[in-house]
């Protein structure tokens, strides 16, 4: 393989405001210095130094939006709340999203905090809410504002306070990360200073508590295989309300199905909770996994031994009677890509290269480890050039990926798949993730023909800024784009200052 095939891209800095560099400087100088520090320990980044995905605060917005009577207010810049709103009610939102305004003088008067204490007292009604979650966006993180500062509770509503900024924090999935692990470090300090509200539903059995979200079959499923060990499934974390957080830290062991929430893991080591890395996919995996579990909650091997032998045959027949045939590259930004890695090659695919924007954790040392001995070229953090790399240098049958990965690939005339909607969308887990994937990957890959005719009708049409029926194909002006682009850079340089 050529050296050079998948080099990760060296992203110029910029992000929604620009000068991230800048704005990780004013926010450690304003105080936040002891934050950015943990959130560069629990989320390390690769080679591009901003986020590639959406705004990564729209994953903690979303964690609080999914949780029953909890408030949500954001402080930050009037367009990123409006994007972020829009895109949360796109999502399927169906409750307000408070704000707090700012302008220059609130924001370096100190006025901005006072706003939000303001604010929060006003919604502070326990009638309505068990928590409210307030969010520093990147401007109010840069210029120190301290959410610390707030009271912990108001009239017994709780209140968390959370900075995501762009400039600290890689993915918007690890944003999910941020609140989760803050909701679970402060219902474990509930629990240690006395009793606490019990769980709507309660089960005699020990139980697995369930890191990262799921498709809602994949529980049941993962509890069938739980209960030959005389165990049962927990909640799922991020939960959706609060009292699961008490069940959720009530477990057994956690079992890290999407292996990035770093913060939540430390939480639950904190409870004395064991972790277990992987998940119950494909026949290898589930094996794996029921020894994992075992081991962790001290099940004797006999009664391992004995669900394998119930469970394995089972997913190994739906494996068979559903083959994949054919080169599939994957990517995304889930956390959940090795996963879906696994389940393709133990259904027959093969699959040469996976792309994560995920760091590289413990957690996800099993699916590596067995993926690696597939052949299976793994990266990390991986760059949008890395995954476009790929399929130009792999050239797969079917490229699951990104949008962007997706509309490269289809430009080339290669079948393609959006990754959230089509393929995390899907029972993964267990017999019933077994084939779920065959019927929409195998009529992908049965498309070829389709786009090989589109090619051909389109060509010589043209791309880009020369698409279409010329009398005369526009030409491109390269001397013109360099020096607009310098004044651009220059007046960029200019006008950089924190709330610009």
């Amino acid at each position: 393989m050529n050296s050079e095939a998948l080099t990760p891209a060296n992203d110029s800095a910029g992000g929604c405001h620009g000068g991230a560099q800048t704005m990780h400087e004013a926010a450690s100088a304003a105080g936040k210095s002891e934050v950015l520090a943990r959130y560069a320990a629990d989320y390390p980044r690769g080679p591009h130094d901003q986020p590639q995905s959406m705004c990564p605060a729209f994953g903690s917005l979303r964690v609080g939006l999914r949780m029953r009577r909890t408030a949500t207010v954001l402080s930050g810049s009037a367009c990123c709340v409006y994007g972020l709103s829009f895109t949360s009610h796109f999502y399927g939102a169906r409750r307000s999203v408070g704000y707090v305004p700012f302008n220059s003088e609130s924001l370096v008067t100190g006025k901005l905090f006072e706003d939000i204490r303001d604010a929060v007292h006003q919604l502070a009604d326990p009638e309505l809410y068990d928590t409210i979650v307030v969010t520093n966006l990147c401007v109010p993180t840069a210029s120190g504002v301290p959410l610390q500062l707030l009271p912990d509770q108001i009239n017994g509503v709780r209140v968390i306070g959370i900075d995501v900024p762009g400039f600290g924090i890689p993915t918007h999935a690890e944003a999910k990360d941020v609140l989760a692990g803050a909701m679970l470090a402060y219902a474990r300090k509930e629990v240690e200073a006395g009793p606490v509200a019990a769980p709507a539903t309660r089960t005699d059995k020990p139980t697995i508590t369930l890191l990262g979200e799921m498709f809602p079959v994949d529980p049941i499923g993962i509890g069938q295989m739980l209960e030959p060990l005389g165990l049962a499934v927990g909640p799922n974390v991020p939960t959706r309300e609060w009292r699961e957080l008490y069940s959720a830290l009530d477990c057994a062991a956690v079992a890290a199905i999407h292996p990035f929430y770093t913060a939540s893991v430390r939480e639950f080591e904190a409870a004395g909770r064991k972790v277990v890395g992987s998940a119950p996919v494909g026949r290898d995996g589930t094996a794996a996994w029921l020894d994992a579990i075992g081991a962790a909650c001290g099940i004797a091997q006999h009664q391992v031994d004995g669900a394998k032998n119930r469970f394995l045959p089972m997913i190994g027949a739906a494996l068979a009677g559903k083959p994949i045939k054919g080169r599939i590259t994957v990517s995304g930004y889930e956390g959940s890509e090795l996963l879906v890695a696994r389940l393709l090659v133990e259904s027959g695919a093969e699959v040469p290269y996976v792309g994560t924007a995920a760091p590289r954790t413990r957690w996800s040392d099993p699916d590596r480890e067995w993926l690696e001995t597939k052949g299976v070229q793994i990266a990390y953090r991986a760059s949008l050039a890395d995954d476009l790399s790929a399929v130009d240098f792999y050239k797969p049958d079917l490229a699951i990926g990104t949008t962007p990965v997706v509309q490269h690939a289809k430009s080339r005339a290669i079948p393609a798949l959006y990754f959230t909607n089509l393929i995390s969308a899907r029972p993964l887990m267990g017999v019933a993730g077994a084939g779920s994937l065959a019927t929409v990957i195998n009529a992908a890959l049965g498309s070829q023909a389709r786009f090989d005719t589109m090619r051909a009708f389109f060509e010589g049409v043209g791309e880009g800024a020369t698409a279409g029926i010329w009398e005369e194909t526009p030409r491109d002006r390269p001397e013109f784009k360099a020096k607009f682009a310098a004044k651009r850079i220059a007046t960029a340089k200019a006008e950089e200052a924190i709330g610009v």
